[in-house]
C-alpha cells in the first residue's frame, strides 16, 4: 500500500462543487492499494503514519507526529499513485488494486483511522475529487508498506 503524505495548514476534497472533506493544521493523505495488499498492511501504514514525527515542536525540529499536534487527517484515495511511466508516455496503473480490493482496503483504512485518530475527514472513492490544500513547508513524504 502507498501513501503520499503531505503536511498541511488546510486542505480539503471537493466532488461536484460540494466541499465533502475538510482539515485545517495536519495531513492530507493520499492513498493507494496495490495487487496483493492486505488489511494487515493497511494497518502496519497506518500506524507508521499516526506516529511519523514530521511536525515541529518548541525548537522548530521536526519532532512530533500528527497525534502529538492533535493535527487532522484527510484521506484521499488515489490508484494514480501505483503508475509505471517505464514503458511509453502514457501511464500504467496494472499495479494497482483491482477496484473491489481497494474500495475495500480504502475503507478498511478509513475505519481504522477514526478508530484510532479524533478528526479524519475523507475524499469518495472512485469520484472526480477536486483535492485544495497549503503544503506547510513544504513536507511531502512518500510511504510504502508491504506484507
Amino acid at each position: 500500500m502507498m501513501a503520499l503524505l503531505q503536511r498541511v495548514s488546510e486542505a480539503s476534497v471537493r466532488v461536484d462543487g460540494e466541499v465533502i472533506g475538510q482539515i485545517g493544521h495536519g495531513l492530507l493523505v493520499l492513498l493507494c492499494a496495490e495487487k496483493g495488499d492486505t488489511e494487515a498492511v493497511a494497518d502496519k501504514l497506518l500506524a507508521k503514519l499516526l506516529k511519523l514525527r514530521i511536525f515541529g515542536d518548541e525548537s522548530g525540529k521536526m519532532n512530533r507526529s500528527v497525534q502529538d499536534v492533535g493535527g487532522g487527517l484527510l484521506l484521499v484515495s488515489q490508484f494514480t499513485l501505483a503508475a509505471d511511466v517505464g514503458g511509453g508516455n502514457r501511464p500504467s496503473f496494472t499495479q494497482a488494486a483491482a477496484p473491489e480490493d481497494g474500495r475495500r482496503l480504502y475503507a478498511h483504512f478509513v475505519a481504522q483511522a477514526q478508530k484510532a485518530h479524533p478528526v479524519v475527514q475523507t475524499g469518495r472513492f472512485a469520484a472526480d475529487m477536486k483535492v485544495a490544500l497549503v503544503n506547510d513547508g513544504p513536507v511531502t513524504i512518500p510511504m510504502r508498506m508491504t506484507a
